[in-house]
């Protein structure tokens, strides 16, 4: 049997799974990178990320794009007596990690360990309760690097690519957290602390500290906000971004035709490829070298 170019694209990117040099949680090529690296359409490489996922080696992390599969068995206890408040949370965020927060009810999580619905009340007083411990248990993911010599810049740096991943790993935390009401949760401290402390020496003031800890944890949420809408439109159109895109070109090409707007235009012919990581990336950057304008002036 002859191998199609999907399957062939296919087996080369499962040899780099398989040989580690894309180790899980990391990004595949996109769609769009497929096409112009194997000089395939647009559907071959679709159809290259769907031979993937059928297999199990890649999932759509949306707004992100396709990644190798991380595996993430939920706990399910053997008996109630098990069942406690740590694998109650884990179990939540499982289940919102895959299917969204809306998702995680008591009911649910009854059901996902194998016990009463009331049985869980003796460790999560209420669903609000149970945020707030999903909420906890995932801040408290990220971890302080080791910073040894490392200026103020290398710190924010860390710190926020740090929250980004953990805004990857949970695409419905971001929409969850609050800027102006923040969850009094131990979790999230640790990083506060971090950004506070890399600035004592450029900024001795707290207050401008706080504010700048606040400005980066805005462009950081602020981006993640987008995984959670883009999982939503996933589900409902069935489309993952860059498919969705491909429906769109003839009307934006239309448009552009109508309005004769030349960037416009040439963005369209040229299409973009969309990548929230390399947003993100650019982003810092941008932040970072107007704190270190601000701060060097």
């Amino acid at each position: 049997m002859t191998t199609s170019a999907s399957e062939h694209i296919a087996d080369e990117l499962r040899g780099r799974i398989e040989s580690g040099e894309l180790g899980p949680g990391e990004l595949l090529p996109s769609a769009r990178q497929i096409t112009r690296d194997w000089h395939v359409a647009i559907a071959t490489a679709t159809r290259a990320h769907a031979i993937l996922r059928d297999a199990g080696l890649a999932e759509t992390r949306p707004g992100v794009g396709v990644i190798v599969r991380r595996l993430k068995p939920a706990p399910r206890p053997t008996s109630q007596s098990t069942v406690r408040a740590g694998v109650i949370v884990a179990t939540a965020v499982a289940i919102a990690d895959a299917e969204g927060l809306d998702s995680v009810s008591m009911r649910r999580l009854a059901v996902e360990l194998g016990t009463a619905p009331m049985s869980l009340y003796g460790h999560v007083a209420d669903k609000d309760d149970l945020l707030l411990k999903m909420l906890d248990a995932t801040m408290a993911e990220w971890r302080p690097p080791e910073r040894g010599d490392a200026g103020w810049r290398d710190c924010l740096e860390a710190a926020a690519r740090g929250l980004w991943q953990t805004f990857r790993r949970h695409p419905w935390l971001a929409a969850a957290l609050s800027l102006t009401r923040p969850p009094a949760v131990p979790g999230g401290i640790g990083w506060t602390e971090w950004v506070l402390d890399a600035l004592v020496e450029a900024v001795p003031d707290l207050a401008t500290r706080f504010d700048i800890h606040l400005t980066l944890f805005t462009f950081v949420r602020g981006t993640a906000i987008n995984l959670e809408a883009e999982s939503a439109a996933t589900a409902v159109t069935g489309l993952d971004a860059d498919q969705w895109m491909d429906t769109q070109l003839p009307i934006l090409r239309a448009i552009a035709d109508q309005t004769g707007h030349p960037h416009f235009t040439e963005l369209v012919n040229n299409p973009y490829d969309f990548s929230l990581d390399r947003i993100f990336e650019q982003g810092l950057r941008y932040l970072l070298n107007g704190l270190g304008a601000e701060l060097d002036g």
